[in-house]
């Protein structure tokens, strides 16, 4: 058993916590578990994402630096999901823009992938069977 093999906590760094909170409950319509001036700790199912304003985050990463939001995409989290087709038309149905997709790929996914404001990207895939 590996030690570390439990996903709990994703922390995005967003420069702006209302509006990112705003995309993600339009989106994902998660429970809010935490809030205050510089973050907010959404909960998913089996794990939580904590949306945390940019100017907090290098004393989280440092020596490192934290990457600029025109720099292009700098993570992709993969959902799975049961009808590709069917959760785009929801998510353009709330306003949500496609970068690309949906898209048979040869690794055997149907994917299709959009953006946070922040440019966190965010791709949801079906298994092709």
């Amino acid at each position: 058993m590996s030690l570390l093999n439990a996903l709990e906590v994703v922390t995005l760094f967003v420069d702006e916590i209302d509006g990112a909170k705003a995309f993600y409950q339009k989106v994902f319509d998660p429970e809010v578990v935490y809030q205050d001036e510089v973050s907010c700790v959404l909960k998913f199912d089996g794990a939580m994402i904590n949306l945390l304003h940019a100017s907090q985050a290098p004393e989280l990463v440092e020596p490192l630096p934290v990457a600029p939001v025109n720099s292009g995409a700098r993570v992709l989290l993969t959902i799975k999901v049961a009808d590709v087709d069917a959760v785009c038309a929801s998510l353009e149905g709330r306003g949500v823009r496609l970068l690309n997709g949906p898209i048979d790929r040869p690794w055997g996914r149907r994917t299709a992938a959009f953006a946070d404001p922040s440019g966190h990207v965010w791709e949801i895939a079906q298994e092709l069977r």
